[in-house]
This record gives structure tokens, sequence and C-alpha cells, in this order.
């Protein structure tokens, strides 16, 4: 009786396994030959930037049309393939491709964010919060602080807000890009050779003579305090320098 009851117990379990795996298989094929309907594309435009477009996006998964993605099964659709496409482009941070229960393709995409835009002779570029170059677009044009560098050679341009040297910059320019007033206040940005920092205002037209990159919240936050004690009194037209490269001071002309 004991043996009897083992044995039927085997075998149910055996049924109950080949079942699950006629259904995965069976699951599996139908899935296979599902036809993609439609191709899903959303663009996170968290940071109001809008370098790419559905239809951008579209000829580079399709390769400019030639391979349409709408009529195809899925095992004819490498996902792998189309994210490392999507990727390559410049103003793509990261990206995610993925398939739904129907067989359509899902795309979300986050864009690369320039804070700053590097102008020199030679070229006319963004400079995104890692310090990479992007080029420019001719989608969208970024409202971000122009940078100008006499500091630096041009054959080390492309590297400099990415090495030892030039990080500290590139701090300096994270910090503007996060600060609403300073984004907004300040017009331009002068590196000279000496590596010292200047800007040009949006208002009042003055010349702020920051100095080396360091010390960057004690300098503003004491830039802040004068505009909202001084300033007021004494007229946004009456300096045209203001210099607050040293400690507790601040130089005007």
């Amino acid at each position: 009786m004991l043996w009897n009851r083992k044995v039927k117990a085997l075998l149910f379990a055996a049924f109950c396994i080949g079942g699950f795996v006629f259904l995965a298989g069976f699951s599996k094929a139908k899935q296979e030959e599902k036809i993609c309907k439609k191709v899903n594309i959303k663009i996170d435009n968290e940071y109001n930037n809008y370098f790419l477009s559905e239809s951008e996006v579209m000829a580079l998964l399709t390769r400019n049309g030639s391979r349409p993605l709408v009529g195809m099964k899925k095992e004819e659709i490498d996902l792998k393939r189309l994210e490392m496409r999507i990727k390559s482009h410049k103003f793509v941070k990261q990206a995610e491709i993925s398939r739904d229960l129907e067989g359509n393709i899902n795309v979300t995409i986050q864009q690369n964010r320039p804070i700053a835009r590097l102008l020199s002779t030679e070229k006319d570029v963004y400079l995104d919060e890692e310090g990479n170059q992007l080029p420019l677009s001719a989608l969208y044009t970024a409202h971000v602080i122009p940078v100008t560098n006499s500091m630096v050679a041009p054959s080390r341009a492309n590297s400099f807000f990415q090495d030892s040297v030039g990080l500290p910059y590139l701090s300096l320019l994270q910090y503007i890009e996060q600060d609403d007033f300073w984004s907004a206040q300040l017009a331009m940005m002068d590196i000279d050779q000496k590596g010292k920092v200047s800007f040009l205002t949006q208002v009042g037209d003055q010349r702020i003579e920051f100095g080396k990159p360091v010390h960057v919240p004690e300098k503003f936050r004491k830039l802040f305090i004068f505009y909202k004690e001084v300033m007021p009194v004494a007229g946004w037209d009456k300096y045209s320098r203001i210099n607050i490269e040293y400690k507790d001071q601040i130089i005007c002309e």
C-alpha cells in the first residue's frame, strides 16, 4: 500500500512537471511568433533639454528606415544591438529597450545634460556634467553659460575638464548650473592664462573677478550679500569691476 502511494505520487509529480514544460514551451513558441506592431519611445526631458526627437531615435533603431521593426517577429529583433545603437548617440546618457507581452518594443532614453558651452577659435561645443564634450544640435539650443579658456592648449582641450587641473573648474560650472540665481545672473565665464576665473553679468554689466576655483560657496555667498545689501543702495551701474578673490574682502571699482 505504501509503495503504491509513492508510485502514484511520483507519477503525479512527473505529470505536473511534464505539463509545466509543455506549457512553458508552448508559451515561448507563441511569444516567438508574435509580431511587433508598435515602437513606443519615451525621451526623458527632466531638464527641459530637447536634443533628441522621436523621429531621430526611430531612424537610429531602423537604420534610417532600411530595417523597420514593425512587422518583425520577436526572434528577428536583437534588443541588445538596438540598445547599443541608441547609446552611440552623443546626447544619450542611458537607454533601455524592452519588449512587452504583445511583442511591441518600448524604448526609454535619458539625455545627456549640458552645463556649459565652450567657445574657442577651434570649436564650439557643449560640456556635460561629467566633463565630456557634446556637439551642437540643430534641434535645440541649451541655455547654459558660455566659457572661454586661455589656460589650456588646444591639444588638451578635449580632456581638460576631466583631468586633475580642470576638475575644479568643472565643479565650479556644476555649482553655477545647479543654482537658479547664479545660472541666470552670470552671462559668461572666462579662464585666463593663469587659471583665474572672471564672469560677465546679465544685470549690472559688471566684471566679477573670482580668482581660482576654490572656496566656491563662500565666494558666491559673499557676492550675494553684496548684491543684496550694497547694490540696491549704490545702484547697479555704479561698479564695473567687483573682485571677490580674496578672503573677507570685496574690491570694487
